[in-house]
């Protein structure tokens, strides 16, 4: 039932915490764990008090249980143990405070604590947070390290001295943190996300010494495990010696087994770098010492040949060959060209000898009719009939002036004679053309011709 109250008409101090000791004392009985801290036994008192702290988280609760409850712990029962209790949350209205008071109270063995690091282990792997896949691989050379660990501790020492003695000029950016108890995670969580946070720091160092399970459970609480997970920086993990195993080397990007080591993972020897970029050189000078030899005797061999040794003794043996085939193809040309000209000259002897201008040339006469036929017998002329005859010196114009007397057979294929005589005035005249067959013609104009 929710108390009601106005400014004029306020609730005593008594009704409220009566009213919270009604709520608290319904929750009824609980089991809880966590760390002890402040025991306190008073002499004579059956009472005895104490303080059981968060494992994670920066969170208490005022405890009281009999003495004898306590007693029948045994000596177990220190500051930094790890119990589970049984009691019921009270709350003590005079005082205005919350205690809870235990009837039972468990340490928390390394049996115990054994399985469940195991059950939150598989749960993580189940998750793929332990997958090398996630894991980010840290810078060959960082300029800046993050480093996690406790201060003036053993592990700070070893870390420093080996990374700086490795690489001097390696920076280490420390943040100093509890390592142990209840107020160890949340403070290392917090240092993690400040160097995370830092664009500078290229690789975070979260080391601690040697200790007993209970003393490195910080370092498989769950809540560090994820922060680790979420981290953008590489993470390297150096908890302890080489048989601790919390489940922070699980997560973590790079597990080192010793800090010491953690030095060796995240900065390189300058020693040792040195040394080996010496031996790529001295490799590198023998290899390319190897291949120059190798060129210099290809290249004398080169100039060893005979046509590198004289190149121009082959030009001139070329030059030669180009010189003896030039004369040889223009001897070859030339005597074509005779040949041809010889052949020339022998067609065309022939051709004037077959031509009907030579023929003409010789005394002969071409007779065409008027129509242009030309006339081969004297049958085909009639008396009267007007003619063309060539030749050789050009045409002229005649016409049959009788009829054929004598048989074409009768004849003397070779014999022809021409008379001409002026007859009348300038304009005409006329001429008695004696041809083949006897036939005779008249011309218009002066001249002879036979008939062939």
């Amino acid at each position: 039932m929710a108390l009601t109250s106005t400014p004029d008409e306020p609730l005593p101090v008594r009704t409220i915490s009566r009213a919270m000791g009604d709520w608290i004392s319904r929750l009824g009985r609980v089991w809880v764990e966590g760390q002890v801290t402040e025991i306190s036994r008073r002499p004579g008192m059956g009472t005895v008090f104490m303080t059981l702290r968060d494992s994670a988280a920066d969170v208490s609760l005022r405890v009281t249980c009999p003495r004898a409850v306590c007693e029948a712990v045994g000596p177990g029962l220190v500051d930094g143990a790890r119990v589970v209790v049984w009691g019921k949350p009270s709350f003590h209205a005079g005082r205005g405070t919350l205690a809870l008071a235990v009837t039972e109270i468990r340490p928390l063995g390394a049996g115990a604590l054994l399985a469940r690091l195991e059950r939150l282990k598989a749960t993580l792997a189940a998750e793929g947070l332990f997958a090398a896949s996630r894991k980010k691989r840290p810078p060959f050379l960082p300029g800046v390290v993050g480093l996690i660990t406790g201060r003036a501790s053993a592990a700070e020492r070893d870390v420093v001295e080996n990374a700086r003695r490795r690489w001097p000029a390696v920076r280490i950016e420390l943040r100093e943190v509890a390592v142990q108890g209840p107020l160890a995670v949340g403070q290392i969580i917090d240092a993690l996300a400040e160097l995370d946070a830092d664009g500078a720091v290229e690789v975070i160092v979260i080391a601690r010494g040697g200790g007993s399970l209970e003393d490195l459970l910080p370092f498989s609480d769950e809540a560090l495990l994820r922060a680790v997970v979420a981290a953008r920086t590489p993470v390297v993990s150096a908890i302890g010696h080489e048989q601790d195993t919390p489940l922070l080397d699980f997560v973590a990007d790079v597990r080192a087994s010793t800090p010491t080591d953690a030095a060796k993972r995240v900065v390189p020897d300058v020693a040792e770098q040195s040394a080996g970029v010496e031996a790529l050189r001295g490799r590198a000078r023998r290899v390319l010492t190897h291949r120059l030899d190798l060129e210099a005797r290809r290249l004398a061999d080169l100039r060893g040949r005979p046509v590198l040794a004289a190149p121009l003794r082959e030009i001139e043996h070329r030059e030669q060959a180009v010189e003896t085939l030039r004369s040889r193809s223009r001897r070859c040309v030339l005597h074509a060209v005779e040949v041809a000209g010889r052949d020339l000259a022998h067609a065309a002897a022939r051709m004037r000898a077959l031509s009907p201008a030579a023929t003409l040339d010789r005394g002969y006469a071409l007779v065409q009719r008027a129509d242009g036929l030309v006339v081969r017998s004297p049958a085909e002329v009639t008396r009267g009939e007007r003619l063309v005859v060539r030749v050789a010196g050009g045409t002229f114009a005649a016409s049959v002036a009788a009829a054929p007397a004598t048989p074409v057979e009768d004849v003397d294929p070779d014999a022809a004679v021409v008379d001409a005589a002026a007859v009348g005035d300038a304009e005409a005249a006329r001429a008695h053309v004696v041809g083949v067959g006897g036939a005779s013609t008249e011309t218009t104009s002066g001249g002879s011709a036979g008939t062939g």
